[in-house]
């Protein structure tokens, strides 16, 4: 099969074009031929080789966690699709080597779910890691109530954007930071309010106690910061670094840190949310499989609006 896999770690140059053996289909194994593959930062993360500490990882490796296209082959033990569904998936496994940067991925069941009936395949590739991230964010981490006020940090992002969306089906009101030339997006998407980072000090704009939850996509400082806009009893919970938790519960505020899991019926449910017209997902780029440098040049830059999204003939 013809994929984009690397050899070694280092720089965007090792993502090279290769021909490599498909994917075996074992009792328990969902085998998916590809239209479209996410682009996302934990991939920079494993082509850098940043990711060694916490996956097993082999070359020739093959990045992408992403997936959306059509089954094409299960294994007897399959029972929750069949030959020709559309499907959608979070392809993360216990190793590092067999991604989605391909024409073929071999998954399990717990990774997979229906396609939503109103995307299509290429932006169904660009939901599930960012997708599943955002909703396992607003309703196990920091489970978002009717009433509420979150703010989401980072908010036009791949991440941030389902986030604010999310939010607001579950009846928050939603408060982003983003630049400027992304407010207008960010209302569209259902954010009540909007604060220019590069312009703006967001808690000096919004005061002490304003927030009862935080999305924290950025890290650093702002997750610090954000200390002094949450109300007692509130919650933060971050993508990108664990937060000093001492910290955060000397003020009465609950925070965790989220890697995102597989989890099919979360995955359907998101789905659903998408037929249902709570959520739409923006496509920032289509770039073709074998322009993956690319992509992932888009991505290193920062501040994408939305999504990229590979797309496999």
């Amino acid at each position: 099969m013809h994929a984009i896999a690397i050899e070694r770690f280092g720089g965007r140059e090792e993502l090279r074009p290769a021909e490599l053996p498909e994917p075996l289909v074992g009792p328990d194994a969902i085998l998916i031929r590809l239209a479209a593959a996410g682009v996302n930062p934990v991939d920079i993360g494993v082509r850098e080789g940043r990711l060694q500490q916490a996956f097993p990882t082999f070359f020739p490796l093959i990045p992408g966690w992403d997936a959306a296209g059509v089954v094409e082959a299960v294994g007897p033990s399959v029972t929750e699709v069949e030959i020709g569904d559309e499907v959608f998936a979070y392809a993360r496994k216990d190793f590092v080597r067999d991604g989605t940067y391909a024409e073929l991925v071999a998954v399990t069941p717990r990774h997979v779910a229906k396609k939503p009936r109103s995307l299509s395949l290429v932006e169904a590739g660009a939901v599930p890691l960012a997708g599943l991230t955002a909703y396992q964010v607003i309703f196990d981490a920091l489970a978002v109530e009717e009433g509420e006020t979150v703010l989401v940090h980072g908010a036009a992002g791949g991440v941030g954007h389902f986030a604010v969306q999310l939010a607001v089906a579950a009846g928050a009101r939603v408060i982003g930071t983003a630049r400027a030339r992304n407010h207008d997006f960010l209302r569209e998407l259902g954010a009540e309010r909007c604060i220019d980072y590069e312009h703006e000090d967001f808690a000096a704009v919004l005061g002490r106690g304003q927030v009862d939850a935080v999305v924290d996509v950025v890290g650093g400082e702002t997750q610090e910061r954000s200390v002094e806009v949450i109300r007692e009893g509130g919650r933060l919970a971050s993508i990108v670094m664990p937060p000093d938790r001492d910290r955060f519960a000397a003020h009465d505020i609950a925070a965790r840190y989220v890697f995102v899991r597989p989890d099919a019926d979360e995955l359907a449910a998101l789905g659903a949310m998408f037929d249902a017209g709570q959520v739409r997902v923006h496509l920032h780029a289509q770039i073709p499989l074998d322009d993956a440098a690319q992509a992932h040049q888009l991505v290193e830059a920062g501040h994408p609006h939305g999504k990229v999204v590979l797309t496999i003939p």
